[in-house]
């Protein structure tokens, strides 16, 4: 009776714990929805670079996802400047869309021909750049 009573404990634990995770996952997902589908893509590959492979300096991991974050990053260049960005933000949107611009053209020249501390500099300022675009976008 005291085995079942443990056994029982234990599962109901295990079951919590990844009630939690599964919790924490979707509290992710939705603290990062964007509401603009090209900013999510690109946050999708962004999101794991930033926080395993830049910390590891594993920039063999950054190159190999390189081509793929300037694609989706050019798709957000190609948005523009959104309809819903205020009248009193659309001026600093517009010059952060350049600087991502300029910033992502580095990043995948860095990334096919610099070192691995020039992809780190030019990397961070894409992530940084796009962080600035991400926080004049209005939540919803």
């Amino acid at each position: 009776m005291r085995r079942f009573a443990i056994t029982v404990l234990i599962l109901g634990l295990l079951a919590s714990t990844i009630a939690s995770l599964e919790i924490r996952a979707q509290e992710h997902g939705s603290k990062h929805g964007f509401g603009i589908k090209q900013y999510d893509d690109f946050h999708d590959v962004l999101h794991p670079l930033q926080h395993e492979a830049l910390p590891n300096k594993d920039f063999k991991t950054i190159r190999t996802k390189s081509a793929l974050l300037t694609q989706r990053g050019r798709a957000i260049v190609k948005v523009g400047t959104p309809a819903k960005i205020s009248d009193e933000n659309r001026a600093e949107f517009t010059r952060e869309l350049k600087k991502f611009t300029k910033a992502l053209t580095k990043f995948r020249n860095d990334a096919k021909r610099g070192s691995d501390a020039q992809l780190e500099m030019s990397y961070s300022a894409v992530h940084d750049s796009f962080e600035m675009l991400a926080a004049l976008l209005p939540r919803r």
